[in-house]
């Protein structure tokens, strides 16, 4: 699993993750606790690396790339 903390462009971030798969690797979105996402990840256990790939691809978008948030692993 994986935590993306921001407050801002909470529902385009799920959007994005929910739609993204690369080299197997796929997110979904589990809840919202406050500036807190949770995305579910299969294709890997890796946790820290899906929350990189997940950063970098949210960084790709236009809003993504001036965006303040953070994303790392959770057990």
């Amino acid at each position: 699993m994986i935590e993306i903390n921001s407050a801002l462009s909470q529902d385009k971030i799920i959007e994005v993750l929910n739609s993204f798969e690369k080299d197997g690797v796929t997110f979904a979105f589990k809840e919202k606790k406050g500036l807190k996402l949770l995305f579910n990840v299969s294709g890997t256990e890796d946790f820290e690396d899906a929350a990189r790939l997940a950063k970098s691809r949210i960084k790709e978008e236009d809003w993504g790339s001036v965006l303040y948030f953070s994303a790392h692993g959770v057990n």
